[in-house]
């Protein structure tokens, strides 16, 4: 069973979250905060479609296969 203090903030403690936002880092700062903010997602999302993008074209290793391996001997 979940402990409900352990929730989602609801209704008035996003007030509460976002007035101490705002006191730790100063309203005048927010804008560029959320711009920063935005940009990153937008660049963490950029790559990971490139990631997938990627293995797709690609799905052959090169390479030797090399076996070093002695085989057991039975008795």
């Amino acid at each position: 069973m979940l402990n409900p203090l352990l929730g989602m903030p609801e209704g008035a403690e996003w007030l509460v979250i976002l007035a101490i936002v705002i006191l730790v880092f100063g309203a005048a700062k927010l804008p560029d905060l959320a711009r920063s903010s935005g940009q990153a997602l937008r660049i963490f999302k950029s790559e990971t479609k490139g990631l997938r993008d990627g293995d797709k074209g690609k799905s052959t290793v090169e390479g030797e296969v090399v076996n070093d391996d002695k085989p057991e001997e039975t008795r």
